[in-house]
C-alpha cells in the first residue's frame, strides 16, 4: 500500500511542478506579447510554440472583448484551479493512505 502512497504523492508533486511552469511560460508569453519582440527569436518562438494550442483554444470559447486578450487570465486561473483541487486532492488522498498502514 505505501507503494501506491509515494506514487500517488509523486504523481502529485509532478503535475504540480508541470503545471508551475506552464504558468510562467503564460505569463513570460503575455509580457512579450505587450513589447512586441521579435518572432524569429528561438525563445519567442518557444513560447508562442508551447502557448498557442491553449489559448487558441480558449480565445475562441470567449466573446470578443474589443481587443483584449483575456485568455492569459482564464488559463491562468485554470492553472491554479487544478493545483488547488487536483493537485492537493492527490496529495491528501496519498496521506490518508500512509496514514492508514
Amino acid at each position: 500500500m505505501f507503494l501506491a502512497a509515494n506514487f500517488l504523492t509523486a504523481v502529485g508533486r509532478v503535475l504540480e511542478i508541470v503545471l508551475t511552469l506552464y504558468m510562467y511560460i503564460i505569463i513570460a508569453r503575455a509580457i512579450v506579447s505587450w513589447v512586441n519582440a521579435d518572432p524569429y527569436n528561438p525563445i519567442v518562438n518557444f513560447l508562442y510554440r508551447v502557448t498557442e494550442p491553449v489559448l487558441y483554444q480558449v480565445r475562441k470559447r470567449l466573446p470578443p472583448l474589443g481587443g483584449v486578450d483575456l485568455s492569459p487570465l482564464v488559463v491562468l486561473l485554470v492553472i491554479y484551479f487544478l493545483q488547488k483541487f487536483v493537485v492537493d486532492s492527490i496529495l491528501q488522498l496519498s496521506a490518508r493512505m500512509m496514514l492508514n498502514m
